[in-house]
């Protein structure tokens, strides 16, 4: 079937886009455990960019879930095509000229790095953001842990099923030593010089 395809060139260039935007694509990979403030910190992240001018989408693990990726279960093999997809579409919206703030779990590493060759290595930046599992039990936002300790949750990542932690994340935030708004702060300033055009 696949040579049935052909991809259609269209006329108006990523580089057109950056130009008309001012400045670089990106995706800003958020991976943690669940509760760990993934979703809180590319919240703000992007809110700090958006001031700036800067043309943004965030992409979140429970929204997928309810509309793309709503056929998935929580498999290890549907957990690796979801984050599959994930990719797919941040490298869509990265071809549009936007910065992409995803805030998924996303616990293998193999998983990662196969989002980093699907959008190219510079158009990759991944956030470890490193909360204890003791700590994201005790925040339990959702109540995900205390129904996995029940045994109402399977593959719960941190409780019945492993979460591979990054080696060499572009940033490591611990949430629990260090304030919020240093951690977005941070993450801010590393961002910026990598969305600026060459001719700037």
């Amino acid at each position: 079937m696949e040579e049935n395809i052909t991809a259609h060139s269209y006329q108006i260039s990523q580089k057109e886009r950056m130009a008309l935007n001012n400045h670089k694509p990106l995706l800003i990979w958020f991976t943690g455990l669940s509760g760990s403030g993934k979703s809180t910190i590319a919240n703000l992240v992007e809110h700090s960019l958006f001031k700036r001018g800067i043309k943004t989408y965030a992409l979140d693990g429970d929204n997928i879930r309810k509309g793309i990726n709503n056929d998935l279960s929580f498999s290890p093999q549907d957990r690796t095509e979801n984050i599959r997809r994930i990719a797919e579409v941040s490298k869509l919206m990265i071809d549009a000229g936007l910065v992409v703030l995803a805030a998924f779990v996303s616990p293998n590493k193999k998983d990662r790095q196969d989002i980093r060759t699907i959008v190219k290595d510079a158009n990759f930046v991944e956030i470890y953001v490193n909360t204890s599992i003791e700590e994201c039990e005790r925040r339990d936002v959702k109540g995900l842990y205390k129904k996995a300790r029940a045994g109402e949750i399977k593959n719960m990542t941190g409780i019945s099923a492993p979460y591979e932690a990054p080696d060499n994340p572009e940033i490591e935030i611990e949430t629990e030593n260090e304030p919020i708004e240093d951690s977005v702060k941070r993450i801010v300033d590393y961002i910026i010089p990598k969305l600026k055009l060459n001719n700037e």
